[in-house]
């Protein structure tokens, strides 16, 4: 990699260009240049791959795939929307070099990270974004300028003074161990320093004790602090003299707090924590609207990416459009509108590939046999018509749900169905079979064109192979069966929890307003979906959280558009594994609850929290896309809670003028919560501006209910949702009742 190596950068069937590429001496920095001029034409970081994907992994790789075989061929697939790298090795032993390579390169970056992985990894960064002349030291004005690079505005003198202390050599250059030595003394944390000392009776190092006093005082850890004392100090600890006395230096102590340990998010959540025995109607559901298109929804693209990106997330509930294409094999698109199509054979390969990746439960997986006949099950899943739990539901007379961990590795298809669900299992009576209808609203309209893989027909098949499909398709349909919503009361008296309506955004907020406490009642024994406004032509969200206050389960989102809606969708499901379901709290499962989100005193449960937020600094925030060089922010931060309308709010700090490096605010920010079981908070920091919008710096976002009390650090996400390490606020937590 390092020696560099020519291969094709491909960008359609049409456009397969040679290129050489090379890992540079720094191992973070790869160049490429085109083979014809020599120019280098693009760099990129190691720190800004996600992951690699070997073989026709893409719709221009799938679009060469005749020309060229899938060993030679990989993806580099970028954080963030830049498009991905697809490339063409000369050899398959070259496409593994590059692959394997890439993969050992990124590999350290994964979660948990240690805060000096981050350090060293970051210090190198920027190391060599300020060697404007690559000679491998640093002379002062490349420092200075270095400094305007990371958000630092810092007086002249004092700049001079710490590159002199670290210059040990005294060459007049920084490198190596030098530059270490300087960007210590940069991001020194007086406030950490100083909490540090507070504990400590000599100033210098915390006992076993001592640890075990802060932890139980500051951290609120109850249960077992010893053992974790002793856990933190042997992994976060630098010093083998000081591990083996049991101690923590100042150093270490910095590494706990900066660690998955010292976050703000409950690392107890991080895993599969919640009960996933309930009924499937006791969960929310992680879901995505018109999952294919990763643009607008007029003209946008339509792509697999679009499904990769989504599952990746945690996204549990998918959209497949599909219309009639050439040869009569279904496209999926936007119908009645120009966005582009992809084949569904590529749609349904991508989800086998994707779908269970992190053992998600709940994953559609059907799959298309090499002729591209109809949907059917995989071996690996059980036939409808077979035995098991779904044999039970039907038995019931499709009066039980479910569970999330009964349908680990299955799929269920939303979708219209002809006749009732015991005439899956029993084939139907003498009376002919109804179908059941479609959705409600304007997105009815448009399903009605158009098979959302729903059992409609395809022209290009005879009469008799449309019937029989509608009737396979119609057999895949077990338990979410589309009916029409006609209210509360008519679903009561003859719906099932074996079916599903779905509702435009608007009907929703209606229902909300006026019988919010029947909508939380009928979402406890029945699935409600909510879909955008067919106004949103744009792919802008709505708010998911006015609909998660009543319980509705599958809320889906345009995935592709970043923004408030989508943080607080990632905050959600961020817990509990990431597998895409939430449990619902205690009091939105009865279904003869007395909830209204509107009159919060209806809930059953302890009175109103006050949380606490005491903002004390932030670190290494990054600069505004597209600022001037030179530019340097004035961060502030916002508090937004989001939740039932009485707990809705937002507080913020004063700004801090010309410093994005180690801010300092030191100010207390305190809320009200009514319902803390449905409340979000999102912690927001922004470029003050006085003449015109604030410009979003980073944010992060998580439920009340993962919140760790005490001092924590707050790791920021960019806009996309990606992290942007070192960048982190420092807090301290409390709350009470």
């Amino acid at each position: 990699m390092q020696q560099g190596t020519l291969m094709r950068k491909v960008k359609s069937k049409s456009w397969k260009k040679q290129r050489y590429f090379k890992l540079q001496e720094d191992c973070m920095t790869i160049w490429y240049q085109s083979k014809r001029t020599g120019k280098t034409e693009s760099a990129f970081s190691i720190s800004d791959v996600e992951t690699v994907r070997e073989g026709h992994q893409s719709e221009v790789l799938q679009s060469v795939a005749e020309e060229f075989p899938p060993e030679r061929c990989f993806t580099i697939v970028f954080y963030g929307r830049r498009g991905n790298l697809d490339l063409i090795a000369g050899s398959a032993e070259e496409a593994q070099c590059w692959v394997q390579g890439l993969r050992q390169l990124i590999e350290p970056r994964s979660f948990p990270l240690t805060f000096a992985l981050v350090s060293c990894t970051w210090i190198r960064d920027w190391f060599q974004k300020a060697d404007k002349n690559k000679d491998g030291r640093m002379n002062f004005k490349e420092v200075q300028r270095l400094l305007k690079m990371m958000n630092v505005d810092m007086n002249e003198d004092h700049a001079l003074r710490l590159f002199q202390d670290a210059d040990k050599s005294e060459s007049g250059t920084l490198e190596g161990e030098e530059f270490v030595l300087f960007y210590k003394a940069l991001t020194q944390r007086e406030e950490v320093l100083s909490l540090f000392q507070e504990f400590s009776e000599d100033g210098k190092k915390l006992t076993l004790l001592e640890l075990v006093d802060f932890l139980r005082q500051e951290q609120l850890e109850d249960e077992g602090t010893e053992e974790l004392a002793m856990e933190l100090i042997d992994k976060y600890e630098p010093s083998e003299t000081a591990r083996a006395r049991h101690v923590l230096s100042a150093d270490g102590f910095l590494m706990y707090l900066c660690s998955p340990e010292g976050s703000i998010f409950n690392p107890q959540h991080r895993a599969l924590w919640q009960d996933m025995s309930q009924p499937l109607c006791h969960y929310f559901i992680s879901s995505s609207h018109n999952t294919y298109l990763i643009e607008d929804q007029i003209r946008g693209q339509s792509s697999i990416e679009g499904y990769i990106r989504a599952l990746k997330r945690g996204c549990r509930c998918l959209e497949v459009d599909c219309w009639d294409g050439p040869n009569g094999e279904p496209m999926v698109y936007h119908g009645h509108t120009f966005t582009s199509k992809i084949p569904f054979r590529e749609v349904v390969s991508t989800l086998g590939k994707y779908a269970f990746k992190q053992g998600k439960t709940l994953l559609p997986h059907p799959l298309l046999n090499a002729e591209g006949s109809w949907l059917c099950w995989p071996p690996a899943v059980q036939d409808p018509r077979g035995q098991g739990p779904w044999r039970r539901w039907v038995a019931q007379g499709a009066s039980l749900s479910p569970t999330p961990q009964e349908l680990k590795h299955k799929i269920l298809l939303k979708g219209k169905k002809i006749g009732r669900l015991e005439d899956t299992l029993d084939g139907p009576g003498d009376e002919a079979p109804d179908v059941s209808d479609d959705d409600n609203g304007a997105e009815a309209e448009e399903e009605r064109r158009r098979a959302k893989v729903r059992g409609t027909q395809h022209g290009s098949a005879l009469q008799k192979d449309k019937e029989s499909l509608a009737q396979a398709l119609s057999d895949c349909v077990i338990y979410c069966k589309n009916v029409p919503f006609r209210g509360f009361q008519e679903a009561r008296s003859h719906s099932r929890p074996s079916e599903i309506s779905s509702l435009s955004e608007a009907k929703a907020r209606k229902l909300i307003r006026d019988e919010g406490n029947e909508f939380v009642r009928h979402n406890a024994w029945q699935l409600t979906r909510i879909y955008p406004s067919g106004m949103r032509t744009d792919s802008s969200n709505y708010s998911p959280q006015e609909m998660w206050n009543v319980g509705c389960q599958i809320v889906a989102l345009n995935f592709q558009t970043a923004g408030t809606e989508m943080d607080l969708c990632d905050g959600l499901f961020s817990q509990n594994g990431c597998c895409g379901y939430v449990l619902k709290p205690p009091f939105m499962r009865d279904e003869e609850t007395l909830f209204n989100p509107s009159d919060p005193s209806s809930r059953e449960g302890p009175g109103p929290v006050t949380l606490t937020i005491q903002v004390i600094s932030g670190q290494q925030l990054p600069k505004v896309a597209n600022s001037k060089e030179g530019a340097i922010i004035d961060p502030l931060v916002r508090v937004e809670i989001y939740g039932v309308p009485a707990d809705q709010a937002h507080q913020e700090t004063k700004y801090i003028e010309n410093n994005g490096f180690n801010p300092r605010w030191d100010e207390t920010l305190q809320f009200q919560l009514h319902v803390p079981e449905l409340a979000l908070i999102r912690f927001v920091v922004e470029d003050y501006d006085k003449t015109s919008r604030n410009d979003f710096v980073g944010q992060f976002t998580l439920a009340f209910a993962n919140i760790k009390p005490g001092y924590r650090h707050i790791h920021l996400l960019s806009k996309d949702g990606t992290s942007i390490p070192p960048s982190s606020l420092f807090v301290h937590i409390r709350i009470t009742e």
